[in-house]
């Protein structure tokens, strides 16, 4: 009997959630669809490269999916990559640096503003992501930890735009601890956490504490 009221309680969260969620991301893209414009705009000025960064990521189930991004750094930032690990300043397999010379000047200002995640709101609309849940990590970083079993739970939900994790300690928390968040919100996942995640969020974008 209690198994199936869990299982009730959670097929309503995600009833709700998929409601909520589907209608804030239309919402704020129809809000912020002259922000993402005029941000379009002064890449393209900038270098004439692309203006939307895509990357495929590993979602529910260990799907892949291509996540959409503006892009911040410049065109080659991929191939990059392996010249700068020796700067890396997160926990691997994570890889930040705090002022990446990849990024462009009208990148810096972009995530500054946490504008350049904003056309995954898409993603959400394609079912791919929701606003709130576990980041989609990229198949190389899971590769990295893709046989330990206490690490592989957060692959049983959508990932999302924003976590716990984030709000919690952002780039400033190491990676079993960030494991740990992603952990405590597929066990604790409910409607009044994700609106609580939504808030923190809002907080930690103006205060931009522990952001890269």
């Amino acid at each position: 009997m209690q198994d199936k009221k869990i299982k009730f309680n959670r097929q309503i969260y995600y009833l709700l959630k998929n409601i909520v969620e589907y209608t804030l991301a239309m919402i704020l893209i129809v809000v912020f669809a002259p922000v993402m414009v005029l941000s379009m705009i002064a890449i393209k000025l900038y270098d004439k490269g692309p203006v939307i960064y895509k990357q495929r990521r590993i979602g529910k189930n260990k799907n892949l999916f291509t996540l959409y991004k503006l892009r911040t750094m410049v065109p080659d930032a991929d191939s990059k990559k392996k010249l700068l690990q020796h700067l890396n300043e997160a926990t691997p397999p994570i890889f930040k640096i705090r002022n990446d010379p990849r990024v462009t000047p009208v990148g810096k200002i972009l995530r500054k503003l946490s504008i350049d995640e904003l056309p995954q709101l898409f993603n959400v609309l394609n079912g791919d992501m929701y606003l709130i849940g576990p980041r989609p990590q990229l198949p190389e970083e899971v590769a990295q930890y893709e046989r330990k079993k206490p690490y592989l739970r957060r692959f049983c939900v959508e990932p999302g735009i924003v976590c716990l994790a984030q709000v919690e300690g952002r780039s400033l928390l190491p990676f079993h601890k960030w494991m740990a968040m992603d952990r405590l919100y597929i066990v604790k996942r409910s409607l009044s956490l994700d609106m609580y995640i939504l808030y923190r969020t809002i907080l930690a974008i103006i205060t931009r504490k522990g952001a890269y």
